[in-house]
């Protein structure tokens, strides 16, 4: 244990739990039938406010909170807009170009429109970077609750993990979409509830909003407006102008292929509520930016002042819904960070499991199995990968959201090119795919992964976006290579003829 318990917050964390546990029961119960289908996609009966409510509370996660309040509070305003916004707008696009079609193709997961134009193998490779993202982005979300648990309860990292674990991958393998779709509704009425009770507390212990706003701009001058400017001034620097860019390209770009998101496009009853769902999902999105960084510049003012003392960054928010407003307040804001966590946990290791056993275990080692086969092998994918989140997690606690963010690369620059050319090139063929993934990939390690010790090995400038450059080579190469070898590999259409 970390300290002494909070009895007074577990009992209340047991009964969200509970309440949890009881959604995810009857959310199973309520599905039409028992068919892979409502498994996966909630019979593709979802309705246009149940899809909303679930992807917002899905890209609304407990990192996406606690770190708008961390940046705001270290860095400023600038940086800390950054992910919310740019996640918002990628959800925005994905509704404008990609839903609509995806769905009246009636695909299941990501990776099918991979699996028709360019073969199931190498369909099995395009898998590899959407799930590893999936995985280590639940093995961070992991690690997010057990922060918010030691601040506020006193429990350590094992116990925390263990809890949260067990119960969403419960509820998760019983019921699918759908019990997952209405626990994130319970999670993301939680998060507004809570953040908005939680903010005028903590500006009003600091004098309101006028203040802290005033002071806040003292400290961070340069970084207290929501983007840099478009030239080099001060601190912006033209490097650090390029990277902020680079990085928001990969948001925005780099947002929109993930499976845990077309899994609720590939749910909606239609392709146009499909649409509706990812652009009002977006507007929300950004709009939940607002809450955690005015509790992050509240935290900045609180510490400058003297009225907190917070020595890790990370801990700002949780600090603060513990110090600065009233208890009843606080514990509610820990069963925000919390709801927004585990919804977002169950989201990710559905999405994972999903293509493990749809577009692995089913196309390369159990073709002819049965729905009800399949139903079982997407229930213990989930409990499989649930389980190695949970190593993640615990051994490499201090490393996991480093894999996440190195996986979040290699989405966008391997994943989200080839996206576009398998949705949208009639001509996109196999070399061509794997043409555009290699050279991609070498321009994305050229710059060099500290997390795995590879070196910079091609001489980039300073600040030079070669994320971006790498994905927009898959752009260029997957169309152009493929023209010139559909005499030894013809395209596959996505759609059947007419």
């Amino acid at each position: 244990m970390s300290g002494d318990l909070n009895w007074g917050g577990l009992t209340l964390v047991a009964a969200m739990f509970g309440v949890f546990l009881l959604i995810g029961w009857w959310a199973a119960r309520k599905a039409k039938s028992t068919s892979s289908s409502d498994l996966i996609l909630a019979g593709r009966a979802m309705p246009l406010w149940i899809a909303v409510m679930t992807m917002t509370a899905t890209w609304v996660d407990g990192g996406y909170i606690n770190g708008t309040a961390e940046y705001t509070f270290a860095y400023g305003i600038t940086d800390a807009l950054q992910p919310g916004f740019f996640f918002g707008v990628s959800l925005i696009l994905g509704g404008l170009f990609f839903a609509r079609r995806m769905r009246r193709l009636q695909f299941q997961t990501l990776i099918d429109p991979f699996e028709i134009r360019f073969g199931k193998k190498w369909a099995s490779v395009l898998f590899v970077p959407a799930m590893l993202g999936e995985l280590f982005w639940s093995g961070a979300l992991l690690v997010a609750i057990s922060t918010t648990f030691k601040v506020l309860l006193g429990l350590d990292l094992f116990l925390s993990v263990i809890i949260s674990a067990s119960v969403v991958t419960f509820y998760t393998m019983c019921g699918g979409m759908w019990s997952v779709a209405y626990a994130d509704c319970f999670q993301f009425g939680l998060t507004v509830l809570g953040l908005c009770v939680a903010v005028p507390f903590a500006l009003d212990a600091l004098g309101g909003f006028d203040f802290v706003r005033a002071k806040f701009v003292e400290m961070f001058p340069e970084s207290s407006r929501p983007f840099p400017p478009f030239q080099s001034q001060g601190e912006w620097t033209a490097p650090r102008l390029w990277t902020w860019w680079d990085t928001s390209f990969l948001l925005m770009l780099g947002g929109i292929p993930w499976n845990c998101y077309f899994q609720r496009v590939l749910s909606c009853r239609s392709p146009r509520s499909a649409v509706g769902h990812s652009i009002f999902s977006g507007v929300a999105t950004i709009l939940l930016t607002i809450p955690p960084l005015l509790l992050g510049m509240a935290a900045a003012v609180a510490v400058k002042n003297g009225s907190l003392e917070i020595t890790n960054r990370a801990d700002a928010l949780p600090i603060l819904l513990r110090d600065l407003v009233p208890p009843a307040v606080g514990m509610f804001g820990l069963l925000v960070i919390l709801g927004a966590v585990t919804s977002s946990y169950s989201s990710s290791i559905l999405s994972a499991g999903t293509m493990l056993g749809h577009n692995v275990i089913r196309p390369l080692i159990a073709p002819n199995s049965s729905d009800r086969a399949m139903r079982m092998v997407v229930r213990v994918m989930i409990l499989f990968l649930g389980l190695a989140a949970v190593g993640l997690a615990l051994q490499a606690s201090g490393s996991v959201y480093d894999l996440w963010t190195f996986s979040a690369d290699l989405v966008y620059v391997l994943l989200f090119p080839q996206l576009v050319m398998a949705l949208y090139d009639p001509k996109a063929n196999r070399i061509g795919s794997i043409v555009g993934f290699v050279v991609s990939l070498i321009l994305r390690l050229g710059g060099g992964v500290e997390l795995f010790r590879i070196p910079q090995f091609i001489d980039y400038p300073e600040g030079f976006p070669y994320k971006t450059l790498a994905a927009a080579a898959g752009i260029v190469l997957i169309p152009l290579i493929s023209r010139c070898t559909t005499a030894w590999n013809q395209p596959r259409p996505l759609e059947p003829d007419k």
